[in-house]
């Protein structure tokens, strides 16, 4: 997080604005609060439910943007796993769930220098929502109090490939049906196959698009979460070659 704009001129309380903000206290166990001029601020090791409920989705959404500048300057915070698994041992207040692919370049909570228990993790090729998907989104945010839904593609995506190629091969084959959609829908002037990667990025996004329309349209209960204010449903795209996520 970018703690300069809590020291710049008219924030007159700069210090208990920091204090009030969750993951400002989050973050300053990477950053050393000595540095601050807070040395008497302990760190918080996880989310507690007070920290998590104080947030606003646009808040959160924030937050995993500065989390992935972090990431991809090379400059994120120092984790202590083991504080992290001790303080969220006795119950997790994620602030936010993300549906990204299952692709090993691409996994979400490094990406966004997420720490044990800030983020619900859900995983599938080609980050599609299915029912069993669907109904793990809505325990995350209708019961378990996330704000956010992110939905995350990312660049040079197998299972697009695979989709606009007509790939078949067992199960992975409905899958793959689900994406197709995608590829239909996607405006493009060029080649349109899976060897043109500007092609293949261009279908991710589209599909991250449906994805997101889908969650709206086949959950009456994140529809509603989001219609009341209480969440935010969003998709982004993560470029592999240079880290960072484009939210939209």
């Amino acid at each position: 997080m970018n703690t300069d704009r809590f020291l710049q001129p008219g924030h007159c309380d700069s210090r208990r604005a920091l204090l009030r903000s969750a993951m400002g206290i989050a973050t300053l166990g990477a950053i050393g609060a000595a540095q601050l001029g807070v040395p008497e601020l302990s760190y918080a090791a996880a989310l507690t439910k007070d920290m998590r409920d104080k947030l606003t989705p646009d808040q959160i959404i924030e937050t995993m943007k500065e989390g992935n500048e972090r990431f991809r300057s090379g400059k994120m915070s120092p984790h202590d796993y083991l504080a992290q698994k001790r303080a969220t041992a006795a119950g997790q207040y994620p602030a936010a769930v993300i549906l990204s692919c299952i692709d090993s370049r691409a996994p979400a909570e490094i990406i966004l220098d997420a720490r044990i228990g800030d983020t619900f993790n859900a995983r599938i090729a080609g980050n599609i929502a299915n029912d069993d998907l669907l109904g793990s989104l809505e325990f995350a945010c209708a019961v378990a109090g996330a704000k956010v839904v992110l939905v995350m593609g990312h660049t040079a995506c197998g299972a697009i490939k695979g989709a606009i190629d007509g790939a078949q091969l067992g199960n992975l084959t409905g899958l793959l049906n689900k994406i197709k959609p995608a590829v239909n829908a996607t405006h493009y002037e060029g080649e349109r196959t899976s060897k043109n990667g500007e092609f293949v990025d261009e279908v991710a996004k589209t599909n991250v698009r449906l994805t997101v329309a889908a969650i709206r349209e086949r959950s009456d209960v994140l529809a509603g979460l989001e219609k009341d204010g209480k969440i935010k449903i969003v998709g982004s795209m993560y470029r592999l070659a240079g880290g960072s996520v484009d939210f939209y």
